[in-house]
């Protein structure tokens, strides 16, 4: 099935491509822009989802839904915030169809024209912050802390599974307070999740910093983000955290009496984690043979396989293996027994090696007589055996190392892959020869980056929140940095 694949060095576009669909992922949909996330891809975002939400849950979170539709003049309250969604909205006029009176199917019915257009939701700052209106009258009401689990639509144009679709799946957070330090200690609280569960359950190492007045959030005062590194030498955002200020409750007038009898405007943030997580996972770890998932994540942690001829070979290795499965579900592992007589075992070997299944176990009749097991980690593609007695602590123990070697891997990489440039010439050479995230002065001017994102497609991914004071000429102008930054070319 490997061989199916595109290797990453003669195209890594299309070996991504290629892996997110023969890995049974996702695939395009009939509507253009849109994917459908097929079982076994929505399995790993389901884990995602579960282990995100008590993650929030433990930090006082809880969920809530609010509408697909937002009227469009609560766009228009908040300037910024409408100027930078404004190109990615979908639009809905008319609430009724009709047959079409020539016969030809259906058509819009021109007499059920909406008196306001509503917006499908491509983020839901503007109708939560309407509705907070009425929920908030005095500090003993704050804080709001909700997060949604949604979709929402951003109209693109190009597309790719997972990292950019017109229709993709979130959760975001809307949290509301009385002082503009709970709101800043919020947003930097979630920022710090996000980047735990990327390192901790995605083995995906982060840096968290801030983004520069061009690549924040619309409407936002400051966005904090979680930048990740893939193995072709491209950032990818996978998370960001937005301290609001008192834009959105000045927008839409969210007052509430403080302790001091005082009226004041509400502070607030937001935050959210997308789909594009699952190609982060699938960029930062995966090879040639397919993907390479992280326990933590894997929908089967362990596949048990058996080989036989015979069926009363089966019955006796079949016994075994429920045995094993039964013992690793004591220690949460999740086990998959593939018995089917309808693929042979070298097949099912190639399909969980293309699925990234972390642990592949195979049981054979000399297995039983010398009550070993073959064990196949997929993160290394190593082969050995391991008694019988006692197998569950070990593929447990198995399991910890494979996460934490697919971590070490990730974080190797961007380590040998970050740089430091001191002049134009040579961050130009740096990213175009050898990629990945380079720390150079920039005079903090938005003329400076566009004009060295013009040139080079190279964006300032962050300032790092552990930035040292170092100064400097910026690498482009000459004029003083008081520190650098990670610039990067990205998805």
């Amino acid at each position: 099935m490997a061989k199916e694949l595109t290797s990453r060095a003669e195209n890594y576009s299309q070996w991504y491509n290629d892996l997110v669909l023969k890995a049974d992922l996702a695939e395009n949909s009939a509507v253009r822009g849109c994917m459908v996330i097929k079982p076994y891809g929505y399995a790993i975002w389901e884990k995602m989802q579960a282990i995100l939400d008590k993650m929030f849950k433990d930090t006082g979170h809880y969920n809530a839904y609010f509408p697909l539709f937002i009227p469009k003049s609560f766009f228009s309250k908040e300037a910024s915030h409408v100027e930078g969604f404004a190109k990615e909205c979908a639009v809905v006029t008319h609430y009724r169809l009709k047959n079409d009176p020539n016969g030809k199917g259906v058509i819009v019915d021109s007499d059920a024209k909406l008196e306001e257009e509503l917006i499908v939701r491509p983020t839901s700052e503007t109708i939560i912050w309407h509705t907070y209106k009425g929920w908030i009258q005095s500090y003993r009401d704050l804080p709001i802390l909700c997060n949604q689990w949604a979709n929402v639509v951003r109209w693109e144009m190009r597309t790719r599974l997972f990292l950019r679709t017109a229709e993709f799946l979130w959760q975001e957070g809307h949290t509301a307070h009385a002082t503009s330090d709970e709101a800043i200690e919020e947003t930097r609280k979630m920022l710090d999740v996000y980047a735990e569960f990327a390192e901790k359950t995605m083995a995906m190492p982060v840096l968290k910093g801030v983004k520069t007045p061009n690549e924040r959030f619309a409407g936002a005062i400051d966005t904090y983000c979680i930048e990740a590194l893939m193995q072709d030498g491209k950032a990818l955002q996978a998370g960001t955290s937005h301290f609001l200020g008192q834009n959105f409750a000045k927008a839409f007038d969210v007052t509430f009496t403080n302790k001091e009898g005082k009226s004041d405007y509400v502070w607030a943030s937001s935050w959210g984690v997308s789909t594009r997580l699952m190609g982060a996972l699938i960029m930062s770890h995966s090879d040639d043979n397919g993907l390479v998932l992280p326990p933590a994540l894997a929908p089967n942690q362990v596949v048990i396989i058996p080989i036989y001829k015979k069926d009363e070979e089966l019955a006796l290795i079949k016994s075994k293996a429920l045995e094993l499965k039964e013992e690793l579900n004591k220690l949460n592992i999740s086990v998959k027994i593939d018995d089917r007589d309808t693929h042979k075992p070298g097949w099912k070997f190639a399909e969980y090696e293309l699925k990234g299944v972390p642990v592949r176990i195979a049981i054979g009749p000399r297995d039983l007589e010398n009550q070993t097991v073959e064990i196949s980690r997929r993160d290394t593609l190593e082969k050995f055996s391991l008694p019988q007695e006692g197998l569950a602590t070990k593929v447990k123990s198995l399991l910890d190392d494979i996460q934490q070697n697919i971590y070490n891997k990730a974080f190797n990489h961007r380590k040998e892959n970050t740089r430091t440039a001191d002049s134009y010439d040579e961050f130009k050479t740096i990213l175009d020869e050898k990629g990945g995230f380079i720390l150079a002065h920039w005079d903090g001017t938005a003329e400076t980056e566009e004009a060295i994102k013009n040139e080079t497609k190279a964006t300032i991914r962050c300032i790092p929140l552990d930035q040292k004071t170092e100064i400097g000429n910026c690498i482009y102008s000459g004029k003083e940095s008081k520190g650098r930054v990670i610039f990067a070319r990205s998805y």
